[in-house]
């Protein structure tokens, strides 16, 4: 029987929602921050806190955490600007109009039927009496009295909450039990946990930060997309046919990106009391230009997908037949002061979309059989260091249970493995130089072949018609700002306002979404707010917003795309 062998495992948690804050008005237009912060953000820190023997890296956006503390600050002041969280606070003094109808059966079934509707007879019952109602003509939904939507409104939280919520609230077992007929007070008791557990979620990562058990990361501030904000051209290096904007480069990208990283390096520093070590890019996205500046603003490490080594060891004439040999190991590029390591795709997606249909204790144990497998094939002298990367916040809702049990035998299962250790990137590099333990051999390229966590390339971002014209329509708006502050026509507030107004409008996350492939009701979401934002910023600027921001840009018509790192919950 062969020895055991060692191995590091770098589990990385990345979190993250983009603004869905109206920047004009400040009302929220989608309610993904709150609800993923007392579902998934909640329990994520929970599992950590219960097994001190874990080591993982938890990314939080910038942009995230802005918004985290804007509903903060609604909870404090009552002053609330989600349309959701009014209807559940809501007084019933008064009838319930058209609009606040219309925002909860849009809403409050957007959620995983088979594990986060159908369980709960209850609020199954609720589902099949809109179906009922619906097949009874235009103005059916009229006929529900308030009762079912103020039922509806409460179902929907509760069942988004964190099942370490369930476990711990006598309120949430309670209210789950009773099943319907809720009073305001109940709303607002629930509408009360949910601030609390909105406003412990920052200070939660930072204590276990402290304490040394996990490493806190940054994104460029609002998860821009920045190979592509630097150079367009960055998609052909994977994708040598792909079709690009009209516009040749987006202006002043270098700076544009620049700002997004310090951007997010100081206010990572104000909120956690010292600037990260590394940088996760916006969706895994690096290229040779970003990687130089990251370096150059101090960043240890940075990461991406294992599709970029791949296609970084073809351009240099190599390739992946040694899989494990070449993807287990950090990198360093020549020429520059920086560590960058690869996700493992395979396990990383084994978590995020394979294991959800399995049993959760037979997936948890699988994880750690593969671990185990990576090390027996390892070198003599070699311990692998396996990068598993993914969100901490979409898969939860397709595993039962909100991924307990799972996250509990796997946490379980790797603190206590005799041959595997949990770190951390940083721990990781500060060990380097000691000689405790074997570790990989650092592995050198001679330049970072410009991709994405998604197969390697960018195209999910740019390419098509759809995502193309969204770069079209951002980079005239950018040459618009350019203008108007070089023109000096804006006091310092005014500029600090637009600043901030475009840095929203680069955000990754429009892009995404533009494409026939993905659901009509989300893409038209995305697809009205980016085409808002970039209205506002040219209002912001003092300028007329042009007449094709008028008109949809992509209308959608599929599901999200399959085999890919993210699922979005919108």
């Amino acid at each position: 029987m062969p020895e055991p062998k060692p191995l590091d495992l770098a589990l990385v948690w990345h979190m993250h929602q983009p603004d869905y804050r109206d920047q004009a008005s400040g009302e929220f237009t989608q309610p993904w921050v709150y609800l993923h912060a007392m579902k998934d953000y909640t329990d994520m820190a929970a599992h950590l806190e219960q097994h001190p023997g874990m080591r993982a890296v938890v990314n939080l956006v910038p942009v995230l955490v802005d918004q985290l503390e804007d509903y903060c600050d609604q909870f404090a002041t009552g002053r609330l600007r989600d349309p959701l969280l009014r209807m559940l606070a809501r007084d019933e003094a008064s009838p319930l109009t058209a609009g606040e109808r219309a925002l909860v059966i849009a809403q409050c079934f957007h959620a995983n039927h088979e594990r986060m509707v159908a369980p709960y007879t209850p609020y199954e019952g609720l589902h099949e009496l809109l179906g009922a109602a619906g097949k009874q003509g235009e103005d059916a939904y009229g006929y529900l009295s308030d009762r079912y939507f103020y039922d509806l409104v409460t179902w929907y939280h509760l069942v988004w909450t964190g099942e370490t919520v369930r476990r711990a609230s006598e309120l949430v077992t309670r209210l789950m039990t009773v099943g319907m007929d809720y009073t305001r007070a109940d709303r607002l008791a629930l509408f009360d946990l949910i601030g609390d557990l909105v406003r412990g979620v920052v200070g939660r990562y930072a204590r276990l930060a402290a304490d040394g058990r996990i490493e806190l990361s940054s994104t460029p501030h609002h998860h821009p997309l920045a190979p592509l904000l630097i150079d367009f051209g960055a998609a052909r290096e994977a994708v040598p046919a792909a079709h690009l904007p009209q516009w040749h480069a987006y202006p002043g990208g270098i700076g544009r990106v620049e700002s997004h990283i310090q951007s997010a390096l100081e206010s990572h520093a104000r909120r956690f009391g010292a600037r990260p070590a590394g940088i996760w890019p916006a969706e895994g996205g690096v290229s040779g230009a970003l990687l130089k500046l990251l370096a150059q603003a101090g960043c240890r490490w940075t990461a991406s997908g294992e599709g970029v080594l791949a296609n970084s060891l073809r351009s240099a004439g190599g390739d992946m037949a040694a899989r494990e040999q070449l993807l287990y190991r950090p990198y360093r590029i020549d020429g520059e002061d920086i560590t960058v390591f690869f996700r493992d795709d395979r396990l990383s997606d084994r978590i995020g979309f394979d294991y959800t249909k399995w049993h959760s204790r037979d997936a948890a144990l699988n994880f750690v059989g593969e671990l185990e497998r990576i090390a027996a094939q390892a070198g003599e002298a070699d311990t692998p260091l396996v990068s598993v990367i993914l969100d901490g916040e979409n898969c939860w809702e397709y595993y039962p249970y909100n991924g307990y049990y799972f996250l509990d035998t796997l946490y379980g299962a790797l603190e206590t493995h005799l041959d595997i250790r949990t770190t951390t990137y940083a721990a990781y590099l500060d060990r380097q130089a000691r000689p405790e333990r074997p570790r990989a051999r650092l592995g050198r390229l001679g330049r970072l072949a410009a991709g994405s966590w998604v197969n390697g390339d960018f195209a999910t971002w740019i390419g098509s018609h759809e995502k193309n014209h969204a770069w079209d329509l951002l980079s005239a708006a950018k040459q618009s700002f350019d203008l108007v502050m070089a023109s000096g026509r804006l006091g310092d507030a005014a500029r600090a306002q637009a600043l901030r107004q475009l840095a929203v409008c680069e955000s990754s996350d429009w892009f995404w979404w533009m494409g026939d492939y993905n659901p009509p009701r989300a893409v038209a979401s995305f697809d009205r707010l980016f085409r808002a934002n970039l209205a506002r910023l040219y209002e912001l600027l003092h300028l007329p917003a042009p007449v094709v921001l008028r008109e949809p840009i992509s209308g959608g018509g599929g599901h999200p795309e399959a085999g890919g790192t993210m699922r979005r919950s919108a």
